[in-house]
């Protein structure tokens, strides 16, 4: 899989006109879509679900990167993957058997990520990373979009690298949180392989020509 890959997060998106949003993201230099599921418990906030995993099924031509922010995510990863996930990230911090979920979504024949928030350790990572496709850092707290970026995750990012060559992993480094034009190249840089913008996407004046940039 090539790496440089941008992944709008549809919790930006306008959902009085997610359709065209959706398809505005498949017109354009996009790589995924990013849904961020939330349930109110692991994080305070609300997002969405099946009902609008459904209309991404329907409509988006791309890979669907499906970011679970919340508690027990083992019971509805299957289902997630039967509404189009291509990829089901879990939190480090919200799953028990964590070892077992990732096997579980890759038995589905979906591609399985580990989320850490921004407090969490890379180290915790170490029995699990050669497992794993990809290892999402959050950039910001999870649970509400707009957040300034947390400059400590370049630090991550370094021995995020560094674990998954030391362990032959081939997973990649996602960021999600805060990313602009402004960090982007700096990100790629410093090692990342998806970024995930938000409101940088669906605010800008021009989307397609926002995505196009963060890729540069």
């Amino acid at each position: 899989m090539k790496t440089k890959l941008i992944a709008p997060s549809l919790l930006a998106a306008d959902f009085g006109n997610l359709q065209r949003d959706i398809e505005m993201v498949n017109q354009s230099q996009a790589d995924w879509f990013h849904v961020d599921v939330m349930d109110g418990r692991f994080v305070p906030n609300i997002s969405f679900g099946f009902p609008v995993m459904k209309t991404v099924q329907q409509h988006a031509k791309k890979f669907v990167d499906v970011h679970l922010m919340i508690v027990e995510p083992e019971k509805y990863v299957e289902e997630f993957i039967d509404h189009g996930a291509d990829l089901v990230s879990v939190h480090y911090e919200a799953c028990v058997h964590l070892h077992r979920t990732i096997h579980h979504i890759q038995s589905k024949g979906a591609k399985a990520g580990v989320v850490l928030n921004p407090s969490t350790p890379v180290l915790l990572l170490e029995d699990i990373i050669a497992d794993v496709d990809l290892v999402l850092l959050m950039s910001v707290n999870p649970g509400f979009g707009g957040q300034k970026f947390i400059d400590n995750t370049y630090k991550k990012i370094s021995e995020t690298k560094d674990l998954i060559l030391s362990n032959n992993s081939t997973a990649l480094i996602q960021i999600d949180g805060g990313v602009n034009l402004d960090n982007a190249s700096k990100l790629f840089e410093a090692g990342a392989d998806v970024l995930v913008a938000g409101n940088a996407v669906f605010s800008a004046e021009n989307p397609e020509k926002t995505i196009e940039l963060l890729k540069i």
